[in-house]
């Protein structure tokens, strides 16, 4: 049939009376609606809900949604037995619908029906039978399942390649949450945000149920909630660790994916959001009627009050209602043409994202739906900085890729976003979409070459050691332009995508069979090495190198210029048993396990993490503002950057474009750019970093003057336990032995 054929075919159909045909279809009919009575004008701004007073003096909520493209909107109020009652929004202001309804109190469970034509031909998916979530909801009460009801769609039409295209009349509301009117009355005067300036962050990724489901010192009724990650346990193990930020996955309100749940898997990380202004209910302890909101805040103070920032991660690029076969749960039913980028054939969604669909963000009203949405986060919720998932597809403007784009201009000029830590993930999977360095000045961004370069290294399995060169310190070559620093480059070499670090050394190959894709699914570029065997293993010598080589990686990571990230439980030896892909584990393979502690390996990588921090913390050198010029300051020749070969020479070009095992990397404290608070030189101890990644060890002659006349060691990571400092002193021009596969870090003793 062609495609002319079947739109006639179909329209036919939805002449004749779509709604008994799916509900003959489906075997269940429509109850009829309830009446509906008009609300008060109302006022179009601000969007979504808003208790406050009436002109009157009469209590009540103001409502306002917008959907330009609309023939009428439906407020729909749910009582506590879910029995629906109906308002008419019928004021309309440049596409905002909104009205002020008496009586609505904070608590109120609520959502919207969406009156408009069916097309999908040409993009337009309007069903009134459809609950939809408001975007601008700030609580969200219920769970998202998938039953046929919520898809605007016949699902089982039985040509399913037009499927999409035949409207399913079947009432969504006893099946999709609700949104939640929330009274924002908090007073944030007591809170004091960190402000931690970026050369000094060290950010920790976590999971707010992840990281507090197995604590033993958290209450059991508190684990797995904001409650939990405010408790005292939880903040502890943060503070002895040194970091200064956490950063949260996914937050806001998201569903769980079809696929999973006929698996009976859910979407664990919650990178399927589908309300941006609500903290996601499954993590509150204390209840979802706007409870939830409140136990946020708790918990950010609570974070703050440790000298903690709170970092969202954030998925503005695309929606749970995937492509055009997903489900109808908000924006898909209120303007599918207005929130989405359509092909040109407009029943088919532009993927950016992988995910199905991709938000229109070149729509001045779905750009203020995103900036709306961070301000919330930042001036009502407290956080300090947002990591924007699949930042590229943000940065498109009509296709391709652009740093002028509406979305990066609005950030840059906005007196509230500017001021916060903005961390791009600098790609998404359309053409062109890699765009690591190239994000403006006020960004920083994931740096997945550091991660490979890393990972190469410490596997021997680098052409050249130039790459490794740049990761070391900095990254100038993509971030030395406009104005950018070394803490543009956000150090990574593990993340929640991919194996842990313990994994990273005891696995080669993935292993995803838990996830029930046949193993399908997750990358096959690991970089990784698994010392000789593939998974667990008793064997006391491979145990032994796996755990220097963790210490080999953390050290790398912490030593480096820049500004590093840690995922919560690499410092414990946690594993997801060869599962780089853990989406959908929400069970033990994801959750930290503590009980790790009670391993004194393990507890041993643990305070050796914490040192590092602590080493980071008091050394500027370790931490600079700005690149090295790698040119001498004084007559006496001393650089505040110089590399050296194991033979105590410095390297030549020949040298960078060989493949080696080993790297010397001199870091000058008498040349570190800038003041301090007080206008003074800041001067700091130099150090010398040997990088050794050879299966035997190795001859290094130390250089001497005017680098050096002698050098302490500070760590060695041959070592199972370092102790405060191993101490050892060597003169300058002596021949050390550094052991196999290591990391010794040297102090400038004289």
């Amino acid at each position: 049939m062609s495609s002319a054929a079947e739109q006639e075919a179909v329209a036919g159909h939805q002449a004749t009376g779509n709604g008994r045909q799916a509900a003959a279809v489906n075997g269940t009919r429509r109850a009829a609606p309830p009446p509906v009575v008009p609300a008060r004008p109302g006022a179009p701004t601000p969007l979504g809900a808003r208790f406050r007073a009436g002109p009157d003096g009469v209590a009540g909520t103001n409502f306002a949604v917008w959907a330009g493209g609309a023939e009428g909107v439906e407020l729909c109020l749910f009582d506590e037995a879910g029995k629906e009652s109906r308002v008419r929004l019928a004021e309309l202001t440049h596409g905002i619908w909104h009205g002020f309804v008496p009586g609505v109190l904070p608590g109120q469970r609520y959502g919207y029906r969406v009156q408009g034509r069916w097309d999908p031909w040409t993009g337009a998916r309007w069903n009134p039978a459809k609950l939809l979530l408001d975007p601008y909801a700030r609580a969200v009460d219920g769970d998202f399942g998938l039953p046929p009801e919520v898809y605007g769609h016949v699902r089982d039409w039985p040509q399913q390649h037009v499927a999409d295209t035949v409207r399913d009349d079947r009432d969504s509301a006893p099946y999709v949450p609700k949104g939640v009117v929330v009274h924002d009355d908090d007073d944030w005067s007591d809170d004091r945000r960190p402000k931690t300036p970026w050369a000094d962050s060290v950010i920790y990724e976590l999971h707010v149920k992840g990281f507090t489901r197995l604590h033993p010192g958290i209450p059991e009724e508190l684990r797995g909630t904001y409650a939990g990650l405010a408790h005292p346990a939880a903040v502890e193990h943060l503070v002895r660790l040194g970091v200064t930020a956490v950063e949260l996955l996914p937050v806001h309100q998201f569903a769980h994916e079809d696929h999973l749940l006929r698996r009976s898997l859910r979407n664990y990380w919650g990178y399927n959001s589908i309300g941006y202004f609500a903290p996601h209910a499954a993590y509150a302890a204390s209840g979802t009627r706007g409870q939830q909101v409140g136990e946020f805040k708790r918990m950010v103070r609570a974070l703050h009050a440790a000298g903690i920032e709170v970092i969202l991660d954030v998925v503005y690029n695309h929606t749970a209602e995937a492509g055009e076969l997903g489900p109808t749960l908000s924006l898909k039913g209120i303007d599918n043409r207005g929130y989405y980028r359509l092909q040109d054939d407009a029943r088919r969604y532009a993927d950016y994202t992988g995910c199905g669909n991709t938000l229109h963000v070149v729509q001045p009203h779905v750009l203020r739906l995103i900036t709306d949405s961070l301000r919330y986060w930042v001036t009502e919720m407290g956080v300090d900085g947002f990591r924007f998932d699949l930042a590229a597809a943000l940065a498109r403007s009509m296709h391709d890729v652009d740093m002028l784009s509406p979305f990066l201009a609005v950030i840059a000029q906005d007196p509230v976003l500017r001021r916060v830590k903005l961390i791009a993930e600098p790609w998404d999977v359309g053409s062109g979409g890699y765009q690591v360095g190239a994000f403006p000045p006020l960004w920083t961004e994931w740096n997945d070459r550091y991660r490979n370069a890393v990972r190469d290294f410490w596997r021997h399995a680098l052409p050249d050691v130039r790459e490794m060169g740049y990761r070391l310190s900095g990254s100038s070559d993509l971030y030395a332009w406009g104005g950018r620093r070394p803490y543009a480059s956000v150090n990574f070499i593990t993340a929640h995508d991919g194996f842990t670090l313990r994994d990273l050394v005891s696995y080669e190959r993935k292993h995803n069979e838990a996830n029930g894709e046949g193993n399908r699914d997750g990358t096959d570029d690991n970089r990784a090495w698994n010392c000789g065997v593939e998974g667990e293993t008793d064997d006391e010598e491979i145990l032994a190198l796996r755990r220097r080589q963790l210490r080999n990686l953390l050290t790398t990571l912490l030593l480096s210029t820049g500004v590093p990230m840690l995922v919560a439980g690499d410092e414990l030896g946690r594993t997801q048993r060869g599962n780089n892909n853990a989406y959908c584990q929400d069970n033990e393979i994801s959750w930290v396990d503590w009980e790790l502690l009670e391993d004194p390996g393990w507890r041993e990588l643990c305070a050796l993490t914490s040192r590092l921090i602590a080493l980071r913390h008091r050394h500027p050198v370790l931490r600079r503002r700005a690149f090295f010029s790698g040119r001498a300051q004084t007559a006496d020749g001393l650089r505040d950057l110089a590399w050296f070969t194991s033979r105590g020479t410095e390297m030549t070009e020949q040298d960078w474009y060989a493949p080696a095992a080993t790297l010397g990397m001199y870091l000058s404290g008498r040349d570190i750019p800038g003041r301090d608070e007080h206008g003074r030189q800041i001067l700091d101890d130099s150090f010398l970093a040997v990088l050794h990644a050879g299966e035997g060890p190795v001859r290094f002659v130390l250089p001497g003057p005017p680098w050096a006349e002698r050098y302490e060691v500070v760590v060695d990571t041959s070592l199972e336990e370092q102790g405060e400092a191993p101490g050892v002193e060597h003169p300058a021009g002596t021949e050390i032995t550094v052991p196999a596969r290591a990391v010794l870090l040297l102090r400038v003793a004289g």
